[in-house]
């Protein structure tokens, strides 16, 4: 039997179809993203992943493979972004509507303040799902996964720890 690495593509294999296929992905990805940075990040992914296994792709569809993984990656990398995006979300209706005062870079500093001692105040275990989740974008599956808890227990951890901070912000916001 051989060892899979025997067969892994050689980096000449691997340049020469970023080579061929590196600008065309990017005119792709940039209808899907629009966002060169991200781009970028994407293509970096992509490739990286053909090192890892592109050698079990078949060569006369490796194009279309590259293209279904950077397909794919987008699509992750923008339920990422929304998830980011519902998250701080939800904190922000916890304060107040924004006004002249909430753009004084002192207010802003005691709300980022509060929100930090907020989250130290919480267990332990919500805490890392909480920062496991917003901090390093992680899924709640990946987040079960590396806890070995079950999803259950991982969206109900994420779920408490927003229902704990919602309540101790509101609490905050009363007091000021």
């Amino acid at each position: 039997m051989t060892h899979p690495t025997e067969h892994r593509l050689t980096e000449a294999e691997i340049a020469a179809l970023y080579q061929e296929h590196g600008e065309e992905l990017r005119r792709f990805l940039w209808g899907v993203v629009g966002d060169w940075s991200q781009i970028q990040d994407i293509i970096q992914t992509t490739f990286h992943k053909l090192v890892e296994v592109g050698h079990e792709t078949q060569p006369e569809s490796r194009k279309a493979w590259l293209f279904q993984v950077a397909y794919r990656e987008a699509l992750a990398d923008r339920r990422k972004k929304g998830t980011q995006k519902k998250v701080l979300g939800q904190l922000q209706e916890i304060q107040p509507e924004p006004t002249s005062v909430n753009d004084d870079p002192l207010v802003r500093a005691e709300m980022t303040a509060s929100i930090r001692e907020a989250i130290q105040q919480l267990s332990p275990d919500l805490q890392q799902v909480l920062r496991m989740r917003i901090y390093e974008d992680k899924t709640f599956i990946q987040i079960a996964e590396e806890l070995d808890i079950p999803l259950g227990t991982a969206l109900g951890r994420m779920r408490n720890a927003m229902h704990k901070l919602r309540g101790k912000l509101a609490w905050t916001q009363r007091d000021t």
